[in-house]
């Protein structure tokens, strides 16, 4: 029987905080993510399609 090429290694002891920090953050990204979408789309409905693509143009020119 083949033997493994390396031995399975444990984690070290700071590491093991990471593991459980990593998943919060994800689910805070996706939180943050869904709230500006949905600020995006209460402006559009309230505006409308050319206000809203107006003010995301000047918005984006004046930054250049």
């Amino acid at each position: 029987m083949a033997r493994p090429i390396s031995t399975r290694q444990e984690v070290p002891g700071f590491l093991q905080p990471a593991r459980r920090v990593a998943p919060a953050i994800v689910i805070g990204g996706a939180g943050l993510g869904a709230v500006v979408l949905a600020g995006a789309m209460v402006l559009w409905f309230h505006y409308g399609t050319t206000v809203f693509f107006e003010m995301i143009a000047s918005g984006i020119s004046a930054c250049f």
